[in-house]
């Protein structure tokens, strides 16, 4: 029994997607933690047992891991409280549960930057980083995908992208840094909860292909999209100022600012890849992804 927590979200949906289609070749049988059951896939639904709930409320847990023998283990993102509220507080009673029930194996997405000088000043990584030790220190076999930034994070900009030209983000333009596409995460954990033949605690690196900087972003948004894009980078203070104007808990931006501070000066960077796997390059997905939302009408972007 494999569980499943976010199933909805971007990645969850896509790894509930793979695991449909090959769980059943591996013997296992598949279990979802869903507030909203309607939110599943329709073709979906009667292939996988659903537990109703938060899997952040200890009732909700006790139900859901109860024979499981593995789980996927993604924390939503609540800006209404502290980093360590959103990813150790939300995790406490899963981790009891992982203990109270046996499960083996968990797989959880987490970040890049444990080791580096920036690990203790990371903001919401270093929160990350402090769930990845309260899963570990449960028992369980533990296996943390380490991710730099996604790819889909440049679909908050399409508007941007279309009207102006332009896309924005904190770090230096000359810097380069490893992301990822989110269907490579799902693909990681897929292959993690289908094979666990592995044992201990310790961390996969997703990365896609190469490093980019911004400006390499740029241009290759500009080759993709077949318009003039180009970077700006925008102060932290106006980050700051821009996400409290939205009314996020305080102590959660300055999380955000921090992190965004630590991967300015290196958090992301010195990782070695791995030879095994296809990664989704940042050509093929402004191809695939981006360039559909940049291109599509304003009122069909709004209405989605």
């Amino acid at each position: 029994m494999i569980v499943i927590t976010a199933p909805t979200g971007n990645i969850g949906q896509r790894l509930l997607s793979l695991l449909v289609e090959a769980a059943p070749a591996h013997g296992e049988e598949l279990r979802v933690v869903v507030r909203d059951p309607a939110r599943l896939p329709e073709a979906v639904r009667g292939r996988v047992e659903v537990v109703v709930g938060s899997h952040g409320d200890a009732a909700t847990v006790e139900r859901a891991f109860a024979g499981a023998d593995a789980v996927f283990w993604l924390v939503p993102p609540d800006a209404s409280v502290t980093p360590d509220e959103a990813y150790s507080g939300f995790t406490r009673p899963a981790a009891r549960a992982f203990a109270a029930h046996g499960v083996g194996h968990v797989v959880g997405v987490s970040a890049l930057g444990r080791g580096t000088p920036q690990a203790a000043q990371a903001g919401l990584v270093t929160a990350s980083l402090a769930m990845d030790d309260l899963i570990a220190d449960s028992g369980v076999a533990y296996r943390a995908l380490a991710n730099p930034s996604f790819f889909e994070n440049l679909l908050e900009e399409a508007d941007s992208i279309r009207d102006n030209g332009v896309f924005t983000d904190t770090v230096a333009a000359d810097r380069p840094a490893p992301l990822v596409a989110v269907a490579d995460i799902a693909a990681a954990a897929a292959g993690l909860l289908l094979d666990r033949s592995w044992s201990g605690v310790g961390s996969v690196a997703v990365l896609g292909p190469q490093d980019l900087s911004p400006d390499d972003l740029a241009r290759i948004m500009t080759e993709e999209l077949g318009r003039p894009v180009r970077y700006r980078r925008r102060p932290l203070d106006e980050l700051r100022s821009d996400l409290l104007g939205h009314g996020l808990n305080e102590a959660f931006v300055e999380g955000m600012v921090d992190m965004k501070r630590a991967k300015d000066r290196g958090l992301d960077s010195g990782v070695d890849r791995s030879p095994a796997g296809p990664a989704t390059g940042f050509a093929q997905w402004c191809a695939q992804t981006l360039k559909p939302a940049v291109l599509a009408a304003p009122e069909a972007v709004d209405a989605r």
